[in-house]
């Protein structure tokens, strides 16, 4: 059986878009892509490396897909592992358009229902399922109850508004800290694991 495992950057107020660059994701205005480069470090790289270091396959929604697809293939530093890795896996691809044309090597439609296709993916043997960024996609599978592990990289950075990682259409569940450091920048970077049980409550009184 395979695992869903997000890895994310996020800001302290959670919003996670257009972290890697001013043009990645400008939609609603948002006017501050780039946000997490002045405090990334060769400790958050290994954070990254860690996420990556078992065998995967990318899971992602369109508008991430098209930021990767549009880098990746022509990446000047070709010989990057990274980049290697990710034009040779399979990269599943969630999206509404029925007619979608995916030009990436090894790219996939998850068709009409993503939903059902990603818990069809889970039940078979394979790579676990990566996804990064895909913000829309991501607050579906949380809803849907269908992530298994969070990696977090929380930046030490008020933005205000974009796109956030938890809105209020997700459904409540409870998670357990596996490890968690801090990078030189103030990067607090943390993993998670969801449990079966739901959210418990209780009183002080």
């Amino acid at each position: 059986m395979r695992k869903i495992l997000v890895g994310a950057f996020v800001s302290l107020d959670g919003v996670m878009q257009g972290p890697g660059g001013p043009e990645e994701d400008m939609s609603d205005g948002f006017s501050l892509g780039g946000w997490t480069v002045p405090f990334f470090d060769e400790a958050g790289g290994q954070a990254v490396d860690r996420l990556m270091r078992e065998p995967f396959d990318l899971l992602l929604g369109r508008k991430t897909y098209d930021i990767f697809a549009g880098y990746w293939p022509k990446d000047p530093n070709a010989d990057r592992p990274i980049g290697q890795r990710f034009n040779a896996i399979t990269k599943y691809v969630a999206s509404r358009n029925p007619d979608i044309s995916l030009s990436w090597h090894n790219s996939v439609h998850l068709g009409p229902d993503p939903m059902e296709a990603v818990r069809r993916l889970k039940e078979e043997d394979g790579p676990n399922l990566l996804t990064q960024g895909s913000a829309d996609l991501l607050q579906t599978l949380l809803n849907g109850d269908l992530v298994d592990e969070l990696t977090l990289l929380v930046f030490p950075v008020v933005l205000g508004a974009g796109k956030r990682l938890f809105t209020d259409a997700i459904a409540p569940s409870t998670f357990a800290l596996l490890d968690s450091t801090r990078t030189p920048s103030g990067v607090v970077v943390s993993r998670y694991r969801r449990q079966a049980e739901g959210v418990k409550t209780g009183s002080f009184a």
